[in-house]
């Protein structure tokens, strides 16, 4: 496109070259701008040690570990990791009775902003791991084979919700579920 602008034999009309010029140039300001923020951000987490801890889990990058240090309560108010699940809106609602579970849309009733990200968190994670091999056999492959991407990315995401509630509780680093099982 710069190219474009740049030659002068193209047939573009001066009001269009000026006006593709200050756009690109609104552009590169605005990255400049974000990419300075994500710097900040990256600092300030790498220097909370509960940030830092949220880090060492795939899929919590700096954005999310500040967003759950600043939003999220202590997590000693919460009985179980379901229930800082629920306080994010991840669950599904139950409609439960006489021992037979039936369960309900996601309530999305909580703290927005965390379950957003942790939402995108769990779909690059997704992304991440299509590219490689997911280990036949777990949890993750057997949800991937029977239901839609986004239904389990939501899925991942409450689990991810759940693992943090149990990080912050213990203060321990993120402990990966399968290489556990394995020893």
């Amino acid at each position: 496109m710069a190219s474009l602008l740049e030659d002068e034999t193209a047939d573009l009309p001066a009001l269009i070259r000026d006006e593709c010029k200050e756009l690109l140039a609104q552009i590169a300001e605005k990255t400049a701008r974000v990419l300075e923020r994500d710097k900040r951000l990256s600092t300030l987490a790498s220097q909370s040690d509960r940030a830092r801890r949220l880090q060492t889990m795939p899929g919590v990058g700096p954005i999310t570990a500040i967003a759950v240090e600043a939003f999220g309560p202590d997590m000693a108010q919460f009985k179980t990791g379901r229930s800082f699940a629920a306080w994010l809106g991840l669950v599904p609602r139950q409609h439960s009775s006489g021992g037979k579970e039936r369960l309900g849309r996601m309530t999305k009733a909580g703290q927005a902003d965390i379950r957003r990200l942790l939402i995108i968190g769990a779909m690059s994670r997704l992304n991440w791991l299509g590219v490689r091999s997911v280990t036949e056999g777990s949890w993750l492959s057997r949800m991937l084979a029977r239901k839609p991407k986004m239904l389990v990315a939501i899925a991942l995401a409450n689990k991810m919700a759940r693992q943090i509630w149990a990080m912050l509780t213990k203060r321990e680093d993120y402990k990966d579920p399968e290489l556990a099982s394995l020893a």
